[in-house]
């Protein structure tokens, strides 16, 4: 780096920092060169320092997260993993008390093999024994109404003759009409052992058995998710309950960090905003890490953070910021935390 200085002679003179000034020079105007250098070029660090920080993107470090909500208000009977713990998709990671949906399960698979059995044994049919004693019956009730109509007969013959009551005929006849009523239900209830099921009466017994097993897997569903696993791969970053705590239904039961790399969240001021479109590229500089890592802009909110831009007039409008997500590459970005502060800078 050159520096310009003016000396007492009002002549420009050129002074290289690394150069040998002392040669021909008399002691004095060294010291007087370097005091002048000891004050401009701090000031010319300052300023290119300035300006570089002027277009830097403040920010923290982020990844993207996933959180397993409680779908049930059941205590924590079992943890299986711990914060910072790597997991797999599908992995266990904690357990619910199960023992009510269990007894639940339970009613609702007997529920369905009863619904099952029925409509087994409508498609089936009558047993044949059934029928048997169907007929059987049926005799029996037709040799009631033949006894009830000689009974009548004899009555009537009776009355005929002026030897018994008007009475006694109709309490013969009454007694005929219903041992007759019970020949014709004895027959027709053998006629439906015989014909067996109506279509209707299947339709229903297998709507029935339908709605036991949907109600059925339900519950198994809801069995399964007490069983809480990782829906992704990832590192579980936090667990905010312990054994025998009692989430409340939508919970966070589990936060995962998940995704390849983190991303640096940061904000653009609304003088650079034109400046910053997806697929840019720009250097982000973690805090106690001094190589920057390299990063593309994943995305830019169309919207303004913090305060709405319809609210602000004249030099307020300039305290605009909007969000952007920058996504870090290279191996050593797997490995950093979440929070961390950084800083965005364009890059080459």
């Amino acid at each position: 780096m050159s520096v310009y200085f003016y000396n007492a002679d009002t002549t420009y003179r050129h002074f290289t920092p690394c150069s040998n000034v002392a040669k021909n020079k008399p002691e004095s105007t060294v010291h007087y060169h370097n005091r002048i250098l000891s004050v401009v070029v701090p000031l010319l660090l300052l300023v290119s320092c300035s300006k570089s920080t002027e277009n830097s993107l403040p920010g923290t470090l982020e990844w993207d997260r996933v959180a397993v909500l409680a779908e049930a208000s059941k205590p924590v009977s079992e943890l299986l993993v711990k914060e910072g713990d790597t997991v797999s998709e599908g992995q266990l990671l904690l357990r619910l008390d199960s023992r009510e949906a269990e007894a639940q399960l339970a009613q609702a698979t007997a529920e369905m093999e009863r619904m099952s059995a029925v409509l087994d044994e409508l498609r089936r049919g009558t047993r044949k024994e059934s029928i048997a004693a169907q007929r059987a019956e049926l005799a029996r009730v037709q040799s009631n109404a033949l006894n009830a109509k000689s009974t009548r007969d004899r009555a009537a013959a009776l009355r005929e003759q002026g030897l018994n009551s008007p009475a006694d005929l109709d309490a013969a006849e009454t007694a005929l009409n219903v041992a007759n009523a019970t020949v014709r239900s004895t027959q027709a209830r053998l006629d439906e052992l015989v014909h067996g099921s109506r279509v209707e009466d299947i339709a229903q017994a297998e709507a029935a058995l339908a709605s036991a097993r949907a109600n059925l897997e339900v519950l198994k569903l809801r069995r399964e998710r007490l069983d809480v696993k990782a829906p992704r791969a990832g590192r579980v970053d936090a667990l905010p309950f312990r054994l025998g705590d009692q989430p409340q239904v939508g919970a966070s039961l589990v936060s995962l960090l998940v995704g390849d790399a983190p991303y640096a969240r940061v904000y653009v001021p609304e003088r650079l905003r034109t400046q910053v479109a997806p697929g840019d590229h720009y250097h982000v500089h973690v805090d106690g890490i001094e190589q920057p890592f390299d990063a593309v802009v994943r995305s830019v909110r169309s919207e303004a953070s913090f305060t709405p831009y319809y609210a602000l007039t004249g030099d307020d409008a300039s305290r605009l910021v909007y969000r952007a997500e920058l996504l870090l590459s290279g191996d050593a970005a797997r490995k950093l935390p979440a929070g961390i502060p950084c800083h965005a800078e364009r890059g080459g």
